[in-house]
């Protein structure tokens, strides 16, 4: 914000708390931690010949669909190690489309969906309500409102129109899962890739619609409930499906797979984070490890040794 931005445009930006969390986690490892700053700042130490044993990537980028990809690009253009996903799987997972096709080809079920890029082409989409529209390029649930799950067809282009007047992007529009939702938390790389834990995403009387909105999210003490599913079959379903698609996806160290059931209970890739938050206190990916008994040190260890087997470090 001090340096100009809009408060939607850093909604994906991690906070101090955040930082000084992860900080304190890689000092109780051994590590000497350095804070670099965005990704500007990256270049600028980069091209004045400073180097690293490794980069812990938590930086979202800024402007445009490829965003997430500038902080790993600029660390292969200097051969910087760094934790998480290349520039191919940042850049395509955040565009949501994209990652459907991707799951899509690979034989994975995703819910049918199609983008539109002007409000008027919306009217003549040959997909049965309900639907939901949401920005094809956006994180941390933006552009997600009560309004996003379009019950009347003929609400469907005004919705349209204004992500798309406010976001300056397509808009991503897919049949509406109604059944369970999960969030699956995945650590390791290659066929070290494994399940932390899946969570259940519960919407309570208070939330503002039954999908993971902007205002679930902010308010999720009073709107939303979590719980492990682990023991039935939707565990099992919903792990061997998130591997599946983040292994297509290209993802490593760490990743989190949001999944939704149809109507007869069958899992549904929705969309991967292959940058996943590690806020100690709100973000998903502490949240299960805390859960099923790894420490936040513990879990931030384990992405550094994931990539340190990777890199050979």
């Amino acid at each position: 914000l001090a340096a100009g931005f809009t408060p939607t445009a850093v909604m994906e930006f991690d906070g101090l708390d955040t930082i000084v969390g992860l900080e304190d986690a890689l000092v109780a490892l051994g590590h000497a931690p350095e804070r670099i700053g965005r990704g500007v700042e990256l270049a600028r130490r980069l091209v004045a010949g400073e180097h690293w044993d490794l980069v812990f990537n938590i930086a979202e980028g800024i402007s445009g669909r490829s965003r997430e990809a500038q902080v790993p690009a600029l660390c292969e253009l200097f051969d910087q190690p760094y934790t998480f996903a290349d520039p191919l799987t940042c850049a395509l997972t955040l565009d949501k489309a994209m990652a459907k096709r991707i799951v899509r080809d690979h034989g994975l079920a995703t819910a049918p969906f199609v983008i539109v890029a002007r409000a008027e082409d919306a009217a003549g989409i040959n997909l049965d309500v309900p639907l939901f529209a949401k920005p094809v390029a956006e994180g941390s649930s933006k552009g997600v409102t009560g309004r996003s799950l379009v019950t009347d067809r003929a609400d469907l282009p005004a919705v349209c129109g204004e992500l798309i007047a406010r976001f300056d992007q397509p808009v991503l529009v897919e049949s509406f899962l109604p059944g369970r939702e999960v969030t699956v938390g995945l650590i390791g790389d290659g066929d070290r890739l494994r399940v932390v834990a899946v969570l259940e995403v519960i919407f309570t009387a208070r939330a503002e619609t039954r999908a993971y909105t902007a205002l679930n999210k902010d308010e999720y003490v009073d709107r939303m409930e979590y719980r492990l599913v682990a023991g039935e079959p939707l565990a099992d379903q919903a792990g061997r499906l998130a591997l599946a698609c983040a292994a297509a996806l290209g993802c490593r160290d760490a990743a989190r797979v949001d999944i939704r059931c149809n109507a007869a209970g069958e899992t549904n890739f929705i969309e991967v984070n292959p940058l996943p938050g590690i806020n100690l206190v709100r973000s998903d990916l502490p949240i299960m490890a805390r859960m099923t008994g790894v420490s936040y040190p513990e879990l931030i260890g384990a992405i550094v040794s994931s990539a340190g087997r990777r890199i050979g470090l």
